[in-house]
């Protein structure tokens, strides 16, 4: 899927999904952004991965979309990560009550120096 200014890809395996974002991500594509994660939620999808690297903007029409399925998420026992956040997007999520999209652990548990963010996927094991 996509509109100008985003692209959406979606991999997924077994009960996770990784949507990786490239664009930017403003009143016009945030619908594009909440359909996505809307698909994810409604379905078998249990752990959310959101790969923003190539996002180059992200407004409030985003952060928005990012709350409302993760509040979703959570009324539904399911995860929602955000990994590799624009900075100010990272900046907003870690001063408010949202910092638990940064990785799972709340700012105030990471102690002074951020941890690695975790692989999306990690090798199967036998």
């Amino acid at each position: 899927m996509s509109l100008p200014g985003l692209n959406v890809y979606r991999h997924d395996k077994r009960d996770r999904a990784l949507i990786t974002l490239a664009g930017e991500i403003d009143l016009t594509t945030a619908p594009l952004v909440s359909a996505s994660l809307r698909e994810c939620l409604y379905g078998s999808i249990r752990t959310i991965d959101i790969d923003l690297t190539a996002v180059t903007f992200c407004d409030v029409s985003g952060l928005n979309a990012f709350l409302h399925a993760a509040a979703q998420a959570t009324q539904t026992g399911r995860s929602l990560r955000l990994h590799h956040p624009p900075l100010a997007l990272r900046r907003i999520l870690s001063h408010g009550n949202s910092a638990l999209l940064l990785g799972g652990v709340p700012a105030s548990h990471r102690g002074s120096t951020p941890s690695p963010w975790p692989a999306p996927f990690p090798a199967d094991t036998p």
